[in-house]
C-alpha cells in the first residue's frame, strides 16, 4: 500500500500548498481574477459549494457536512476495496491520486466550508465558465485509472 499512501500524500501537499499560495500570498479571494498564461490559463476564485461544477450545491449549513461523509466513505470504499483485491501498483497509484484528492477537498469544505477552486482554462474558442483545482484533476485521474485498470485481469499464464 506504499504507492498508495506516497501518492495521496503528495497529492494532499501539492493541492493544500497550491490553496495556500492562492489564498495567502496571491490573495485570490480578494482580487478574484490574475491571468497566467493569457488566454489560455488564468486564477479565478470559485468557493464551490457542492461537488463537481457545482452540482447538489447548497447554502444549507448540513452540506459540507454531508458531502465530508460521503467523500470518507468513497475513501473508505476504495482503500478496502484495493487491499482486499491485493490491487497491483497502477492501481494503488490512481488510488492514492483519487483519495488524496478527495481529502484535499475535504480539508476545504471542514475549514472554509466549501472547496477554493482557482484554476481556469480556456482554449479554441470556447470561454470556460468553471473553475477546479489541484485535488479535483487528481480525483479525475485517480478514478479514471482505477475504472481503465480494474478490467479482468489476465494472468502471465494465458498470454
Amino acid at each position: 500500500m506504499k504507492p498508495m499512501i506516497g501518492t495521496g500524500t503528495l497529492i494532499l501537499a501539492a493541492d493544500q500548498a497550491s490553496k495556500w499560495y492562492v489564498l495567502g500570498p496571491l490573495a485570490l479571494d480578494q482580487r478574484l481574477f490574475v491571468p497566467v498564461l493569457d488566454p489560455y490559463v488564468s486564477f479565478v476564485m470559485a468557493w464551490n459549494t457542492g461537488i463537481n461544477f457545482g452540482l447538489f450545491g447548497s447554502d444549507a449549513r448540513w452540506m459540507p457536512w454531508v458531502l465530508v461523509a460521503v467523500a470518507l466513505g468513497i475513501c473508505a470504499f476504495v482503500v478496502i476495496w484495493l487491499i482486499r483485491e491485493g490491487a497491483p501498483r497502477g492501481m494503488q497509484i490512481a488510488a492514492g491520486l483519487l483519495v488524496g484528492g478527495a481529502i484535499g477537498n475535504v480539508i476545504d469544505r471542514i475549514r472554509f466550508g466549501a472547496v477554493a477552486d482557482f484554476l481556469n482554462v480556456t482554449c479554441c474558442g470556447f470561454r470556460n465558465p468553471y473553475a477546479f483545482n489541484v485535488a479535483d484533476i487528481s480525483i479525475f485521474l485517480g478514478a479514471a485509472l482505477l475504472i481503465l485498470l480494474s478490467g479482468p485481469q489476465k494472468d502471465a499464464a494465458d498470454k
